[in-house]
């Protein structure tokens, strides 16, 4: 991988990771168009680029972090049940709560399904049908009128959960996916884009750290061929940056209600990805 390469990899990671246009299936079809190779074999730059764009989530979002932090730390003024007696929720708390709920899915599909995952990756076929799918979902969403609900609840939150597990598919947007399932559900534009953003930081970096024992167990040096220092500066930077803008332009979307053209987006990208490899 040379720099060139580095750097279009890194913008197509940082703006897709936030557009509801499926990161993972436009860096295959990027991959591709560019002469990349497998992204096993490139293993160090994936990990860069995705730290880059959770690094990029903290910085636009940061009061949205702090507060919860500050607030998790503060008595609540709901309760619930527990095993232990009566525990007092606050908002901070509850929703806290519901990011921790929404990951459950996601880690039941990374402990049991990695393997089925990973191999779906090498058929730009099951990209195009999925990003279809993808302006299906996004589609549905903006046509949909359910009555708007004040909070995004612990069973919404399992729900777009689920969303978010079936998204690892390439093709299918993570945010695209998340965005949309709670737009259906009835929750409100202005909560949900930092809801799925904040939602993603932990699988994102779970992701990272197996990543990085994969590639400690094969050797590090192993894993650096290929790559150069540089590449993974310019891969970095190029995301986050791209990450930055993309996650804020994301958010005003949103709340604007602008995810039609994203479907139709991807019904073009998806169609012309399925004609391409029936033709080759």
């Amino acid at each position: 991988m040379d720099w060139l390469q580095a750097l279009l990899m890194g913008i197509f990671q940082g703006l897709t990771e936030y557009l509801p246009v499926s990161s993972s299936g436009h860096l295959a079809l990027a991959g591709e168009l560019l002469g990349v190779e497998d992204p096993d074999a490139i293993m160090p730059f994936t990990i860069v680029v995705h730290v880059a764009t959770v690094l990029s989530t903290l910085v636009i979002l940061w009061k949205e972090i702090v507060w919860l932090f500050i607030g998790a730390c503060k008595h609540g003024k709901d309760f619930i049940p527990s095993r232990y007696g009566i525990t007092r929720l606050n908002d901070e708390q509850n929703y806290l709560l519901c990011i921790i709920i929404s990951m459950i899915p996601i880690a039941i599909v990374g402990f049991f399904f990695k393997d089925f995952v990973e191999e779906q990756f090498h058929s730009l076929m099951v990209v195009g049908i999925c990003l279809l799918v993808t302006a299906s979902l996004l589609a549905f969403s903006y046509f949909s009128k359910p009555r708007e609900k004040e909070h995004i609840s612990m069973v919404d939150a399992f729900i777009i959960g689920i969303a978010q597990a079936i998204a690892v598919l390439p093709g299918l947007s993570r945010s695209g996916s998340t965005i949309g399932t709670g737009l259906i559900l009835g929750n409100k534009k202005e909560k949900l884009a930092q809801f799925s953003f904040l939602m993603v930081i932990p699988p994102i970096l779970g992701e990272a750290l197996l990543n990085v024992k994969e590639m400690l167990e094969v050797g590090f040096e192993q894993a650096m061929v290929g790559i150069t220092p540089m590449t993974l500066v310019v891969g970095f930077f190029a995301a986050f940056i791209t990450g930055c803008l993309a996650c804020k332009w994301m958010i005003s979307l949103v709340k604007r209600g602008k995810m039609i053209w994203f479907a139709i987006y991807c019904a073009i990208v998806g169609s012309a990805t399925i004609i391409w490899q029936l033709c080759v």
